[in-house]
């Protein structure tokens, strides 16, 4: 599959990035500061989706308006500082009646469908105020609706993406247009077979821009957020913490997948497949530079990166038909199957297997994984025990499981903690534990300045 462009870069841009007009100005700043960028994916207006994910959670009339107001404010004020407003807020305003119809029917019965139709309008409007932006410019820009090249499975709130239609229809509805405009379109979202509106899981407008890199063979996917890069950890929990530079794919992936806030945990897929380099800057001050996740980096170090994620659950399940049994854990992981639960960490003993599951990411209305059918499953076959409110803690780093004197370096400082479950030497990338979740900030902390700051 040949380039789209000589070189193309995709932009993404997250809700901060187009919070308000002045988010939207910088944010055309740097799209025209770089002529290889020929799509731009954007996130709504920061603070839009949380209202919406409240008006599909089914509100009271006066709740609902206050709710609604707070959106049309949001959106208003940009489309008041436009030079010519008339243009588009016939239909900014036709999504906004939309949302309020949306919200209406939710309050009498709502969906997890409805719940991803209703969200959807964030990105629908913030598209379109940012094409106006870049018009007022001269620029030849224009606006795209992505549900009509990703398509999606229709597990509504984490839809899959199809990547064999997706690659067709970029192809040949994208391309085309990339080649002769700058083509602004939508994150986060997507188009399942019936033709009803879907969504990727929170932090999709990420996967979204590395997805579309991947199906047009783009040469860098830019994602433009609120900090300067990668840290070594939460810079709001060190401020300590220091950006690295450049990171491998592999580092990065892990760190997405444990926490780090920064990129999705999705994101890295499309790029690692498809070797195309990922840099991290702060739409902000886009002069202070970033992070570049590129396929390796030179003399990587022993300990790269802490990541956090709260709301863990953590399964043990107990059964003395376990010892010296076959197929045991495989009726387990068929059953989990069949709940559409992904585990994330495991650990086994003879008679008891413990596992993580990661109970955040969903925009689903009353998503939750530990439904009473799977409990009551598991329960026919042994004794469950449910723990919540944990955090997992990830070191990052490189050839962990082959190197000496690592355990001590980490849990001598992990000493005065209790630690619920250790995974280690399944990847070389990572070495992961459970804490109670109100110590998790200060065994990030202690962790970090052991490990980071000496």
């Amino acid at each position: 599959m040949t380039n789209t462009h000589s070189r193309t870069v995709v932009a993404k841009f997250g809700g901060t990035s187009v919070a308000d007009y002045e988010a939207m100005s910088h944010s055309a700043d740097i799209v025209l500061s770089d002529s290889h960028v020929r799509l731009v994916v954007l996130s709504a207006s920061a603070g839009i989706t949380n209202y919406l994910v409240a008006l599909a959670a089914g509100l009271d009339a006066a709740e609902r308006e206050v709710k609604l107001d707070a959106i049309r404010h949001i959106q208003h004020r940009i489309l008041a500082r436009l030079q010519n407003p008339t243009v588009i807020r016939e239909e900014v305003d036709r999504l906004l009646d939309n949302i309020a119809t949306l919200a209406e029917a939710a309050a009498l019965a709502t969906s997890a469908a409805l719940t991803d139709e209703l969200v959807s309008h964030g990105e629908l409007i913030s598209t379109l105020l940012f094409v106006e932006v870049l018009r007022e410019r001269g620029v030849n820009a224009q606006w795209f609706d992505v549900r009509k090249v990703m398509r999606t499975s229709d597990r509504f709130g984490r839809a899959e993406p199809d990547l064999a239609a997706l690659s067709v229809l970029a192809q040949q509805q994208l391309a085309p247009r990339m080649a002769e405009s700058l083509v602004i379109t939508q994150g986060f979202i997507g188009c399942e077979d019936k033709g009803r509106t879907t969504t990727l899981g929170r932090g999709g407008s990420d996967y979204t821009a590395a997805l579309l890199g991947e199906a047009l063979s783009t040469d860098r996917v830019d994602i433009w957020t609120d900090v300067t890069g990668i840290f070594t950890t939460d810079p709001r929990i060190v401020p300590a913490a220091k950006r690295i530079d450049e990171i491998g794919f592999e580092e990065a992936a892990e760190m997405a997948t444990f926490g780090a806030k920064v990129l999705h945990p999705a994101t890295l897929l499309p790029a690692v497949r498809s070797n195309i380099p990922v840099f991290v800057g702060s739409s902000r001050t886009p002069a202070d530079g970033g992070t570049l996740v590129c396929a390796s980096t030179e003399n990587p170090p022993l300990f790269r990166a802490l990541a956090l994620r709260r709301n863990q659950t953590l399964l043990t399940l107990h059964s003395l038909n376990m010892l010296h049994a076959r197929g045991f854990l495989a009726e387990v992981f068929g059953i989990l199957a069949r709940h559409s639960i992904s585990v994330d960490l495991i650990t086994t003993s003879e008679v008891s297997v413990a596992l993580t599951l990661d109970t955040t990411g969903s925009t689903a209305v009353g998503d939750t994984l530990l439904t009473q059918s799977l409990l009551t499953e598991l329960s026919s076959l042994c004794r469950v025990e449910v723990e919540e409110g944990l955090a997992l803690v990830a070191l990052i780093g490189n050839n962990l499981s082959r190197a000496s004197g690592v355990g001590k370096e980490v849990f001598g400082v992990l000493e005065p903690f209790n630690i619920r479950m250790i995974c280690y030497g399944a990847s070389s990338h990572n070495l992961c534990f459970l804490v109670p979740g109100t110590e998790a900030e200060n065994v990030v902390s202690k962790l970090h300045r052991n490990l980071f700051e000496q």
